[in-house]
């Protein structure tokens, strides 16, 4: 995740072989591709590139510009097959079609399968969601979520949108103006007081477990992760997936007791980890709590802060409405 002008474009340039940095060293597992004595072209280099705009070849049907990849790619090295990308992406219907007939979501879904077709050992995507809307963006975000967690391809994803880096990520690195600031698990980062992200207005952290119960009557499908279950509104999920949500700060509340008279569902019994003054608002507190091994962020104000008299170690009941967990 970086912010314009910090060095994303070089830094994926470099990587692909389009650019080279005097000062770099690039290696994928034990095969370096450049060093102060070497630099790998570009064509040998095993990568996938996605960019914001989908540059598929618009006289060539989507198939056809599939097949195109497959001539190109590296026999010897199969990672996934033209139908498991097709079922991936699930663009069988549209690939008969030309480029200037497909929707925006569909030219930039017929562009990643491009790119796994080539084999690649490494997938870069750069901003791949930018020139979409929003609607367009929901659309083709369950396929990149699909993409990351059912191959075995490790992709480096470049976006300025948190939405995208937290439902997607395992591991984030933050640049600006070329140097790294942040790193690490994408969970423990997010949770971390004192960090741009835990300062940050939509301040979030995720939940990742497993759909263990669902009910059509109520439209909910319930969350358990270690010794806790939450409600969420349900969506396209089974019962027996992974899911991860993502949990904002500002949708947490704090009891000292467990009110059963609420209208709000989900109520965790958690231990206060940390707090620290925001840095974000004045009269502002963000309290780090503790669900088991999960962290979770509540920013409550100063005065509730002093009227629940509240200090680490201390056991409480955190409060998130089931409409404010977000995919």
């Amino acid at each position: 995740m970086e912010p314009s002008g910090s060095g994303k474009t070089t830094l994926l340039r470099c990587i692909a072989g389009l650019e080279r940095s005097q000062q770099s060293q690039i290696s994928l597992n034990n095969d370096v591709w450049q060093n102060s004595n070497t630099s790998l072209p570009a064509y040998k280099r095993p990568i996938g590139y996605v960019f914001q705009e989908a540059n598929l070849f618009p006289h060539l049907t989507a198939k056809e510009n599939l097949q195109f990849a497959i001539r190109r790619a590296d026999k010897s090295h199969l990672i996934i097959t033209y139908d498991e990308v097709v079922n991936l992406l699930e663009i069988a219907p549209i690939l008969s079609q030309y480029p200037a007939q497909l929707s925006g979501g569909e030219r930039q879904r017929v562009a990643i399968a491009r790119a796994l077709l080539i084999q690649p050992k490494l997938l870069l995507m750069d901003e791949p969601l930018a020139a979409l809307d929003n609607r367009l963006k929901q659309e083709i975000l369950p396929y990149l979520e699909r993409l990351c967690h059912k191959t075995k391809i490790p992709i480096l994803y470049v976006s300025h949108s948190l939405d995208e880096v937290i439902r997607l990520a395992d591991y984030m690195l933050v640049l600006e103006k070329g140097r790294v600031q942040e790193e690490g698990k994408i969970q423990p980062l997010l949770s971390k007081l004192g960090t741009s992200f835990s300062s940050h207005q939509d301040a979030s952290v995720l939940i990742s477990g497993q759909i263990t119960q669902q009910s059509a009557e109520w439209g909910l499908s319930w969350l358990s992760f270690g010794e806790h279950t939450i409600m969420i509104k349900q969506g396209s999920e089974q019962i027996g997936d992974q899911l991860r949500v993502r949990v904002q700060s500002r949708d947490v509340s704090l009891s000292l007791s467990n009110q059963d008279d609420s209208s709000i569902l989900n109520r965790l019994s958690v231990t206060l980890d940390d707090m620290v003054e925001d840095t974000l608002e004045p009269n502002m507190m963000m309290v780090r709590l503790l669900a088991g091994d999960t962290p979770i962020l509540a920013r409550v104000t100063a005065l509730s802060a002093h009227k629940l008299k509240l200090e680490k170690g201390q056991s409480l009941i955190a409060q998130i409405k089931s409409v404010a967990l977000l995919r």
